[in-house]
């Protein structure tokens, strides 16, 4: 791989884990803080649909940076898919308290994305 091409997908990745950071910072300050009072439970699942996105932006940044190094491999592929997946889980999880259904299918897609990337 060339160090341009490299220099460039680094340069991608860490964009795109700043473009999450930015969109989660900026996002409870202007948008969530900002929404009306709708119940505890719609107002944890907005806040927690809101912050996926930066998950799946920082999971792509690990993505862009394998592909840097040239080590974006179908095996390390699955292991950033079930670390971002996990990830998600974990936080809809401790978000809505158990009580949004999400978290088991996103607890499942990690657990047979690191059994597969074993």
């Amino acid at each position: 791989m060339n160090a341009l091409r490299s220099s460039l997908l680094l340069v991608a990745a860490v964009l795109a884990v700043l473009v999450g950071l930015a969109h989660s910072v900026l996002g409870e300050k202007y948008i969530l803080m900002c929404l009306p009072e709708q119940g505890k439970f719609k107002d944890r699942t907005m806040r927690f649909a809101w912050h996926l996105t930066t998950i799946a932006w920082w999971g792509f940044g690990a993505m862009l940076a394998l592909a840097a190094r040239g080590m974006l491999t179908p095996t390390n592929t699955l292991f950033v898919l079930a670390v971002t997946m996990i990830t998600t889980a974990g936080m809809i999880l401790i978000v809505s308290r158990g009580r949004h259904l999400a978290w088991p299918v996103f607890f499942a897609i990690a657990i047979i994305s690191f059994w597969a990337a074993a």
